[in-house]
């Protein structure tokens, strides 16, 4: 049975037991007072109590009767409009399993708990068309990321043929262009990681994983003339040593290569708060629109209109920030990133401590 028709028998059903119970009040305190005998009187006639059943019982069963109708046409009727805010859930979750998720309830009237339900839905819906269409974008450009270097490599080897070239400046750059796809691969990895959150926990410190970072990028910066500073307290929390050291490496690696040609610094400052633990890199550089800070942490945003290094083996897959955003979600904190007063980023990660 249909939950409209369920609705509508137990309407019938709780009125005839009402009906019947009313009845059998009446029946129990009023009839046991008339006598069953017949009752003598100076007067006109007076009926006794079987005259009165026979009497009362066909009224009675035409009012059950009545009652019963009643039940079933006021239940249908009541029941399909307290059920009809499920049919308009019921039509948008259809359109939704034929993939149509631009379609809303957005359900009219009273603040109830069918609205409730209906605005839940409409965020839930809005939220998954978000992430289908994110998921389809970085498909789109993880293909196009990963042909390119493919496509190289096919150019190369159709050029190696001719006998005539240089085979060690050709075998250079195609393993040039294979490590490239070997980090492009390796950071399209570590992103699924981040974003399924399966890893240990264990109590890591984030002062000392910022100084492992800024000493291994230290060559790096002076290739590039960009000064790096460390400074801050102890910071610990609980998470994956390895990919809070990954975090941490990405975000001063963008800071450094992300900067300007000449003059260039990128501060690391680490500090304890009553919500939780705080790490803030903050580098010089161009001055960044308010429309493409939005899109920084996008996967395979480069960050165009910004300082590029020339330096290939550094350019990066566009990854960086993603990565970051993905491994400080996983950790139950939040990446936030500020345009620099006179050009440049700051990017402050905030970590809750259970």
């Amino acid at each position: 049975m249909s939950a409209r028709l369920k609705l509508t028998l137990s309407y019938a059903g709780f009125l005839m037991v009402a009906g019947v119970l009313l009845l059998a009040v009446v029946a129990l305190f009023l009839l046991r007072y008339v006598p069953d005998g017949q009752i003598r009187t100076m007067g006109p006639f007076v009926p006794n109590r079987s005259d009165l059943v026979r009497a009362f019982v066909p009224p009675t069963i035409a009012a059950l009767v009545f009652l019963l109708a009643l039940g079933l046409v006021g239940g249908w009727f009541l029941s399909g409009r307290m059920l009809a805010p499920l049919t308009r859930l019921n039509e948008a979750a259809r359109l939704a399993v034929e993939g149509s998720l631009s379609h809303r309830v957005d359900m009219p009237g009273a603040k109830d708990e069918f609205r409730d339900l209906a605005d839940v839905f409409d965020t839930m819906l809005a939220r998954l068309e978000a992430h289908v269409e994110e998921q389809r974008r970085f498909a789109s450009n993880a293909s196009h990321e990963l042909r390119t270097p493919l496509a190289i490599s096919q150019a190369m080897l159709e050029v190696a043929r001719d006998p005539e070239r240089d085979v060690d400046v050709l075998i250079d750059r195609l393993q040039d262009v294979n490590a490239r796809a070997i980090t492009l691969t390796e950071a399209l990895l570590l992103l699924a990681r981040a974003d399924r959150g399966t890893f240990s926990r264990e109590r890591v410190e984030l002062s000392l994983l910022a100084e492992d970072a800024v000493e291994s990028l230290h060559p790096l910066a002076d290739r590039r003339g960009v000064t790096l500073d460390i400074r801050g307290t102890t910071a610990s929390v609980d998470g994956s040593p390895a990919l809070l050291q990954q975090l941490i490496v990405n975000l001063v690696h963008n800071a450094i290569v992300h900067n300007i040609a000449v003059g260039g610094s990128v501060e690391v400052r680490t500090e304890m708060t009553q919500r939780g633990a705080v790490a803030v890199i903050e580098n010089s550089g161009e001055v960044i629109p308010a429309h493409l800070l939005a899109t920084l942490r996008e996967p395979f945003q480069r960050g165009a209109g910004r300082f590029r290094s020339k330096d290939a083996a550094h350019a990066g897959a566009g990854l960086g920030l993603a990565i970051a955003d993905g491994i400080t979600r996983a950790h139950g904190g939040t990446l936030e990133l500020e345009p620099r007063s006179g050009g440049g980023l700051i990017v402050t990660v905030r970590l809750p401590v259970e």
